[in-house]
């Protein structure tokens, strides 16, 4: 049997809605074959903020034991999806520190070549879910990286909308991780497991 495909998701949630899309990710992808390492960037804001939303305290308090990111996963891994709420149309700021701590790695040409691709959620529903996904790409350009996009390639993302990757509307916190989310959670994952597992297997030959 050839090497698994090792796909690290790394990603930041405040409220949960990033969490529950990331272990949809994981749970396709080690169905298709993929080990998988799940990292949540750490938290940069003081307690005071984040005491102050009891939904976010909750789950900040709740997902304490998941590992934050490191330099050693991305040097690691053959694929990366990353997920961001979107902040006024970009990328949080606990994952932006991450991706801006990678320079080293960077000028060793280490990220280069690997498959990266990335989802988001928004609290309303045309609050960055494209600027956000396409901010995040442009570092992966300066990485080398090959950029996977989910684009329309299943029935599952003419439900969804978004060629960039998955993305959820949260009306606020109101309307939670459906069935439309967890499908395109899916095939995006097996889409980045599946074109990750043809560029190894080609340059093992």
């Amino acid at each position: 049997m050839s090497d698994p495909v090792k796909l690290a998701i790394v990603y930041y949630s405040s409220t949960g809605t990033g969490t529950e899309i990331a272990n949809e990710i994981a749970a396709a992808a080690e169905k298709a074959g993929a080990e998988v390492r799940i990292r949540k960037a750490a938290e940069l804001a003081p307690q005071s903020a984040i005491d102050s939303n009891p939904v976010w305290a909750a789950h900040h308090a709740a997902t304490a034991d998941i590992p934050a990111p490191t330099a050693d996963d991305m040097e690691w891994a053959d694929a990366v999806i990353f997920g961001s709420p979107t902040r006024f149309g970009n990328v949080a700021a606990q994952l932006k520190q991450f991706l801006d701590s990678l320079s080293p790695l960077w000028s060793q040409n280490k990220l280069a070549d690997k498959v990266y691709s990335g989802f988001t959620s928004t609290a309303t529903r045309h609050g960055g879910h494209e600027s956000t996904l396409i901010a995040l790409y442009n570092t992966i350009y300066h990485f080398g990286g090959i950029v996977v996009a989910p684009g329309y390639t299943d029935a599952v993302k003419f439900a969804d909308g978004n060629p960039y990757g998955t993305s959820h509307f949260t009306a606020g916190g109101t309307d939670p991780v459906g069935d439309q989310t967890r499908n395109a959670a899916r095939h995006q994952a097996e889409r980045v497991v599946r074109i990750a597992r043809a560029l190894k297997d080609g340059s093992a030959a």
